[in-house]
């Protein structure tokens, strides 16, 4: 992907210093935003900032910290309307120079997925399209939008309806006939 200035959001780990945080921001431009957006298929992206510090964390790991605001543009999944998110969440990355890619074909997850391997550069970028990524709403939904009934059948036949699909319809339907029995 094209657009951000790759000297302001790549870090030569060789170069960072490792007695002090190094501050960092990234504000992208209207044109990035737009290819961005396209890149995370949603419909816009405004007031995108992404700052925090890069820090040293023991003598070969480094942290990436900080916080993530975005306002996002998308269609509501129901009723197919626009609608706005703002999304404004902290974030941290471990940059591991000891971690290992698992090789088995089986092997178990750990609750901490935010440990990366080290290379030798800090690339802000791609840690934000990846937070970004993870951040968007996956089925955005307007507050009022609800699914609506829709029943169709033969004419003559009796129309079978959500409720009808639902697992202990019959059940309770069957419940209803041994009552009447019952009563009888």
């Amino acid at each position: 992907m094209s657009g951000i200035n790759s000297s302001k959001t790549q870090f030569r780990v060789a170069e960072l210093p490792q007695n002090k945080a190094v501050s960092f921001s990234i504000v992208p431009e209207a044109e990035e935003l737009k290819q961005i957006a396209q890149d995370l298929d949603v419909v816009s992206l405004r007031k995108l900032r992404f700052e925090g510090k890069i820090a040293a964390r023991g003598k070969r790991n480094w942290s990436v910290k900080g916080q993530l605001g975005v306002t996002v543009g998308q269609t509501c999944v129901v009723s197919l309307v626009p609608l706005n998110t703002r999304i404004d969440t902290p974030f941290e990355r471990v940059l591991s120079a000891d971690f290992a890619q698992p090789t088995d074909e089986e092997y178990e997850l750990t609750d901490d997925d935010s440990v990366d391997p080290l290379g030798d550069v800090i690339d802000l970028q791609e840690i934000m399209l990846e937070e970004l990524g993870l951040a968007i709403p996956l089925y955005p939904r307007a507050k009022d939008a609800g699914l609506e009934e829709s029943v169709f059948t033969e004419p003559g036949q009796t129309p079978m309806r959500d409720e009808d699909a639902r697992p202990f319809a019959t059940l309770a339907g069957l419940r209803d006939q041994l009552a009447k029995k019952d009563d009888k």
